[in-house]
């Protein structure tokens, strides 16, 4: 999946809105509000979660390659790519968040990258 760091990741842009998506997509599978507060939007390979507001938050897919640019990081090589790469970051909850790269995942969940939006790094950092 490409990864363009708070712009957009596996094909959907940081400013779609609910709307557009359930027109894009249609019914997602599941779609709730989450313990934190979110309005999840699941579709099997990609879960979107929202604001109340519309504002799209975080963009979770399973990419066993994340792409950014030229560089392509296999999903078992991400771990040490990001402490490398990013002196910014910082572990919660058993995710690894990298507020360079604007993503954050959970390395003993194979292969599933959640991008962030920038205005939510505030809320990962207190956890």
């Amino acid at each position: 999946m490409r990864l363009d760091p708070y712009l957009s990741f596996a094909g959907y842009a940081f400013s779609l809105r609910p709307d557009d998506l359930l027109k894009q997509r249609g019914t997602p599978l599941q779609a709730g509000r989450n313990e934190v507060g979110l309005n999840e939007m699941d579709y099997g390979d990609v879960v979107l979660r929202f604001q109340d507001s519309g504002r799209l938050e975080e963009i979770t897919a399973r990419s066993p390659v994340l792409q950014m640019g030229a560089l392509a990081v296999p999903f078992d090589q991400l771990q040490p790519f990001v402490l490398a790469q990013d002196a910014t970051a910082f572990w919660r909850a058993r995710f690894l968040v990298s507020p360079a790269l604007g993503l954050a995942f959970d390395p003993t969940e194979p292969a599933w990258i959640t991008a962030l939006a920038k205005h939510c790094l505030p809320e990962w950092e207190q956890l």
